[in-house]
């Protein structure tokens, strides 16, 4: 991290933007001594949080009125374990609990249950083999129905369900059974030593389902369910009325199971717009109290932030902004399906291609003028320590690729544009239509043009981009493109979930309805031993270097181009309390105990 990047982050901290807190868990991981980091607050007088005057808590549940929320990418669906995008979980949030969340240091923190389970009161077996979970006593689903162990083995067997073809599936395959001990009381045993026991029922893949409910719509029945827009669950809010890309509205559950929570009598969720008029909309106009996803050039943030009456909170991640190249043939249908697992892609599996693709990515100019304090640059797929390679190094030149394709016989034609066997290197290179990442995209595409690859930009609307609909062609997971511009959040401290975005048998195709982790189609036997290496082993330091070996696999195979370590922005009403951004369980998960400043 150099000089500016750090002194950036200070001002963050004196402007109240980022937690004291936070820059000195950032600053630790950047290799500073904890107290190396403290001196520098000190440097600038900012060494010890400074007083306020404490937001008064709710002594009630209720009275608050109505919270507004946008959401430029609407939500379409509110099944968390069908939700392919944030858009669709943090919707979800609204009805849903997991048996505990992950806050911003990755600490669990029970919700459904009674406490976290340890090795030191006997919830965690010392072997990895199993984790008894209790679970608080006396909630009720929304529909007054009992909230009982019945509900936890359920979601496992749904989620884990191969025809289910949940998103979440991969944090259940591991389990082996689940004991019922009592109404109140399950025991996971796993198939294998499990080293991050959390996975599963933690966070976003541990919402908790109704079993009353969804007991009819298991497996292929699955996109079936009613309540896959007429949510029923246990969280602070009750299902009112939802129009699928537009508009979610929300009522106070009256039997939450938090006293005194929520604030908030009703909420409302608007979806469609862009990133920039939902920044607007908080910040300049007041009209609505939080606005997801404001991933804009940051001079019009700080250019918005400047009417007062909102601001921007940078929620520092490891997630990453990559370049994904397709290893199948888009264009062609096998069996039914465009970019079969058992067809290749005419060029992008030539090394040197891919090799000069990824000398043709100026990160530098796309953090600094772009993304600014919302982003770090990273050559790296994985970026969040320990896990973090040292082996990587990202360089941007034009000069580079055209020698790499002229040494491998991709010659220029009339045009200019490169060929080879017949074959041209034209690239069909589709993002989400953000402007900022439409931004990104043609730097990429000027950059190619200079090197011979003809690249055509492709930009989809975010409620089809990020879809779960299987039947529709334009989702990110169809990756009916050559090039295409994605983002990997990691819910879990642990990687193990994260990287399974390259495994063989993650592959997203038409047997799974598209719902595998793994859109580029890469298959690598290396690759597959390690990720089921690491699934079992106990020592941190041999799981750290395995998952390091995985990071180099990806990126020195150029499966991937990683750009960005991009953080999460929102914009909160100044008089909004009670805001916590958790990297791995998202922007609401402490929505109930918001509040608003009279």
């Amino acid at each position: 991290m150099d000089e500016h990047r750090i002194r950036e982050l200070v001002a963050d901290v004196r402007n109240e933007r980022l937690p004291r807190r936070r820059f000195l868990h950032t600053m630790v991981a950047a290799g500073l001594t904890m107290p190396m980091a403290a001196n520098l607050l000190s440097a600038v007088g900012v060494a010890h949080a400074q007083p306020k005057t404490p937001a008064v808590a709710p002594t009630r549940r209720g009275g608050g009125g109505q919270v507004r929320m946008l959401y430029w990418a609407a939500p379409t669906l509110l099944n968390p374990h069908l939700a392919v995008a944030p858009k669709d979980f943090e919707s979800s949030q609204l009805f849903y609990e997991p048996l505990a969340d992950i806050d911003t240091d990755g600490t669990v923190v029970p919700v459904l249950a009674a406490e976290t389970p340890s090795v030191a009161n006997g919830g965690v077996a010392r072997d990895g083999m199993s984790v008894v979970w209790r679970l608080k006593r006396g909630l009720t689903w929304h529909d007054g129905r009992p909230f009982t162990a019945d509900d936890v083995i359920f979601t496992w067997e749904y989620a884990a369900d191969p025809a289910t073809a949940a998103t979440s599936a991969g944090s259940y395959q591991g389990i082996d059974r689940i004991d019922r001990i009592d109404d109140h009381t399950v025991k996971v045993v796993f198939k294998q030593p499990t080293p991050y026991w959390a996975d599963a029922f933690c966070s976003a893949a541990g919402m908790v389902l109704p079993r009353h409910v969804f007991e009819p719509f298991r497996g292929d029945k699955s996109r079936e369910a009613a309540a896959n827009l007429r949510p029923v669950g246990t969280g602070p809010y009750r299902f009112v009325d939802f129009k699928p890309g537009d508009v979610l509205h929300a009522e106070i559950n009256a039997a939450y199971h938090v006293a005194n929570r929520p604030f908030f009598d009703t909420v409302e969720l608007k979806g469609g717009g862009d990133p920039v008029s939902a920044a607007r909309a908080v910040l300049q106009t007041g009209d609505y109290d939080y606005a997801w996803g404001v991933q804009v050039e940051d001079e019009i943030l700080r250019r918005l932030e400047q009417s007062a009456r909102g601001h921007i909170v940078i929620g520092r991640t490891a997630n990453v902004d990559y370049i994904q190249l397709n290893q199948t043939d888009p264009w062609h249908e096998v069996d039914g399906e465009r970019a079969s697992a058992k067809t290749k892609h005419p060029f992008l599996t030539d090394p040197a291609v891919r090799s000069a693709l990824a000398l043709l990515v100026d990160r530098e100019s796309i953090q600094t003028h772009l993304w600014a304090r919302q982003a770090d640059a990273t050559a790296n797929f994985m970026n969040r320590a320990p896990y973090v390679s040292p082996a990587t190094r990202w360089e941007f030149s034009i000069d580079k690729a055209n020698a790499i394709l002229d040494a491998a016989g991709w010659k220029r034609g009339g045009d200019g544009i490169r060929a080879k066997d017949g074959i041209r290197l034209n690239v069909l290179f589709q993002s989400v239509n953000q402007p900022i990442r439409q931004k990104m995209q043609s730097i990429v595409k000027q950059a190619c043009g200079r090197a011979g690859i003809d690249c055509e930009l492709k930009s989809v609307v975010g409620s089809v981009y990020f879809s779960s609909d299987p039947g529709n062609l334009d989702t990110e997971s169809h990756f009916y493109a050559d090039l295409e511009l994605s983002s990997k959040i990691l819910r879990q401290p642990d990687p193990q979930a994260f990287m399974r975005a390259f495994c063989s048998w993650e592959v997203a195709q038409k047997a799974n309805k598209w719902s595998g982790a793994n859109s580029t189609r890469w298959r690598n036997e290396e690759y597959d031993r390690l990720w089921r290496a690491a699934e079992t082993e106990m020592d941190p330091a041999k799981r750290a270097a395995q998952f390091i070996r995985m990071n180099d696999l990806v990126v020195q195979n150029v499966v991937v181009v990683p750009v960005l370590v991009r953080h999460a922005t929102f914009a909160i009403a100044n008089r909004v309390r009670g805001f916590d951004f958790s990297p791995f369980s998202g922007p609401l998960w402490r929505l109930a105990y918001w509040s608003r400043e009279s």
